[in-house]
């Protein structure tokens, strides 16, 4: 799996932007997560994630089909399936694997070859600021759990195999740095 690379970071630290950009430069595909929440607005099933029920998630688990999953803060289910990292492997192209932290702790586990790179804000501020401009209608509360998990993150940075961190106004040379690393293990 050495095609294979785990982009990480908390909400609003950039990562999806980043492997937007990437895509740019680089033979990119995307593992794509499977998940039990719903649907929203402009995505896409089988792009940003497979929509699936609770009882298939669970049926997944139950048959070992998945290399990682979890429950997250929302009570909903995220995992990979064991085929979609094959499919990924298989393209020959670049993989990238967009998981939260408890995620890529099993990933390492299981698959010690994966490089990890963690996206991280440049202060708890800035990542605070860009949630709210992704979507000003935000609670309090909303904000306040997001940044009580991202400070838990941030414990648990030591992880990941590269740290890249995404200034504001910078993502340009983020996503550079993040391809410098890649095009470096794949060398």
């Amino acid at each position: 799996m050495s095609n294979i690379f785990i982009i990480s970071g908390p909400s609003g630290a950039g990562e999806d932007s980043v492997i937007e950009g990437l895509k740019k430069i680089l033979p990119i595909e995307k593992i794509v997560t499977s998940t039990t929440r719903k649907i929203r607005p402009g995505e896409v099933h089988g792009v940003n994630y497979y929509f699936i029920s609770k009882g298939e998630f669970e049926e997944k688990i139950k048959n070992d089909a998945l290399a990682e999953w979890a429950q997250e803060y929302n009570n909903n289910f995220y995992g990979v399936t064991k085929e979609e990292l094959a499919r990924v492997e298989n393209s020959r192209k670049i993989g990238l694997w967009k998981i939260e932290y408890k995620g890529v702790m099993t990933a390492k586990t299981k698959f010690p070859e994966i490089k990890s790179i963690y996206i991280a804000p440049p202060s708890l501020e800035v990542l605070r600021r860009r949630i709210m401009r992704r979507d000003p209608s935000v609670s309090d509360q909303y904000l306040d759990e997001r940044m009580e998990y991202t400070k838990e993150w941030m414990q648990h940075e030591n992880i990941y195999d590269y740290k890249v961190v995404n200034e504001e106004g910078k993502l340009e040379e983020t996503i550079q740095k993040v391809a410098e690393i890649i095009k470096n293990v794949n060398a």
